[in-house]
């Protein structure tokens, strides 16, 4: 039994998990292979139903699953809504695209006295491993997608965040979803991941998380012998980077920064870890950033007052807070966040923090958490800061702050990521506006909630008949049988 306490209270007690054992995950993949044959034959439109049935009870249960999200996640109550409507949004897209994906046959061109059909069907069992940061979105968004393609569902979340995982399976299936095509796996990685990765029944693994878990995983199911190649699907993490010129308003650089470096405690594979200011304007952003961080207040995510919640557990705090005292000990520190002992001494937070460093180069890894590295650079040196934050391998967000069009354009075109934002803050991806997912380090693509992303879920059959054989057009011979 696994015991979950509140991020911003250790004290108190969210509810104990109990934890899946290799034999009850063994008994699930069972389950879940014997299923998939019937799921795959159930009409799309009665699975895309199941969907909007599902994406209607989130919205019913709205305050509930916010509460949740904030008691097990540690969310501010106005992220909790934001995440909640993007797991509606990802239901209602992937409902709509699968009925036109694997509705009707694509009828394909070929010579008279020849038909040509692509069918598209669903892999088998996929394994959806989920993280903490986006309980309900991320996790309902692996699900359906893998689900309302034909796919059977193991879902994995977050040990973090399981109880925020079994009320939204809950609905699920209170929504009409069979229970053996989608169950849930709480656990640990090692014990769960093992049965997951090692059977040769799962066809497919759809992870977002770490890059160094992602590349776990790949390993694990190319050792597989005697099995078929699986699918991997991977959003991982980024080293996530914004240049600002001399033309940028600095009023509007900071706003931006703060959303993205700060916002949900810089938990989002999304969130700014690096800002790059050109020498002339630096000065003043720095002034203008500094001002702007003295006035966050962080504290109980619950508290309608508080821009800054907790980190997510004690173990991601002291990761954290290492990287601060390294970067305080070598003379770095920039701006720091005041916290108030009485706020914030019974959870894990961390303080919001600014740091001058050399280059993306110097940083060894993500720090996901609130902390910005600020490097300053001169007009000449685009080129190389541009060539530092491609080489750096991660590809996720960029943004860039520019009144100059050609400039920012110029940025966008050469930067190598998934997501570029010019003018604006870098988190907050729309469903089906911006669909999201990197290159690289930061994943193998297709981007969620976008238009290739259901198809990596599917298999692909061509079916090609010699209608001639048959004496003439098959569909005209039919009609004679009337």
């Amino acid at each position: 039994m696994h015991d979950v306490t509140c991020p911003y209270d250790r004290r108190k007690k969210v509810g104990s998990v109990l934890w899946t054992s290799k034999e009850q995950a063994q008994r699930a993949v069972d389950a879940a292979w014997a299923a998939f044959p019937r799921w795959d034959a159930t009409p799309v439109a009665e699975r895309a139903a199941i969907l909007r049935r599902f994406a209607e009870l989130m919205e019913e249960h709205m305050a509930e699953l916010m509460a949740l999200c904030s008691r097990e996640g540690g969310k501010l109550l106005t992220d909790g809504v934001a995440e909640i409507r993007e797991a509606v949004d990802f239901c209602r897209y992937y409902a709509a695209q699968a009925e036109e994906i694997f509705g009707e046959p694509i009828q394909l061109p070929g010579p008279t006295g020849e038909s040509n059909e692509l069918v598209m069907s669903g892999k088998g069992v996929f394994a959806a491993i989920s993280p903490w940061n986006f309980p309900v979105a991320i996790f309902c968004g692996q699900m359906m997608a893998a689900a309302v393609a034909g796919n059977t569902v193991l879902a994995k979340p977050a040990e973090q965040t399981s109880i925020i995982a079994h009320r939204v399976v809950e609905l699920l299936h209170q929504a009409g979803m069979p229970r053996d095509v989608v169950q849930l796996l709480p656990g640990d990685g090692p014990t769960v991941g093992s049965v997951l990765s090692g059977d040769s029944r799962i066809t497919g693994v759809v992870f977002t998380g770490g890059t160094d878990t992602a590349q776990i995983i790949n390993r694990s199911l190319a050792e597989r012998q005697n099995a078929p190649l699986p699918t991997l699907i991977a959003e991982t993490g980024g080293m996530n980077a914004m240049i600002v010129d001399s033309t940028a308003l600095p009023e509007q650089v900071v706003n931006d920064v703060i959303h993205s470096a700060f916002q949900s405690a810089g938990q989002r594979c999304s969130a700014l870890r690096v800002l790059y200011l050109q020498d002339d304007v630096a000065d003043r952003v720095i002034e203008i950033l500094k001002g702007a961080m003295d006035e966050l207040h962080v504290g109980d995510p619950r508290d309608l007052g508080t821009d800054v919640g907790p980190v997510i557990d004690e173990e991601a705090r002291e990761n954290l807070q290492a990287h601060i005292d390294k970067l305080k000990g070598e003379g770095r520190l920039i701006a720091e966040t005041k916290l108030d002992a009485a706020h914030t001494a019974d959870g894990t937070f961390i303080a919001p923090t600014a740091f001058q460093i050399d280059g993306i180069e110097t940083l060894e890894r993500e720090q996901f958490g609130p902390i910005l590295h600020i490097v300053r650079y001169k007009a000449r040196e685009l080129d190389a800061v541009i060539d530092s934050i491609n080489g750096r391998g991660y590809g996720l967000t960029f943004g860039v702050h520019s009144r100059n069009e050609s400039f920012a354009e110029d940025i966008a075109r050469r930067i190598r990521v998934g997501n570029v934002y010019v003018n604006r803050d870098i988190i907050g991806a729309v469903v089906g506006v911006q669909p999201f997912g990197g290159q690289g380090y930061s994943g193998t693509g297709p981007k969620a909630g976008g238009p290739n992303y259901l198809p990596r879920f599917a298999t692909e059959k061509t079916v090609t008949i010699n209608t001639a054989a048959l004496g003439g057009n098959a569909s005209l011979l039919a009609m004679g049988d009337d």
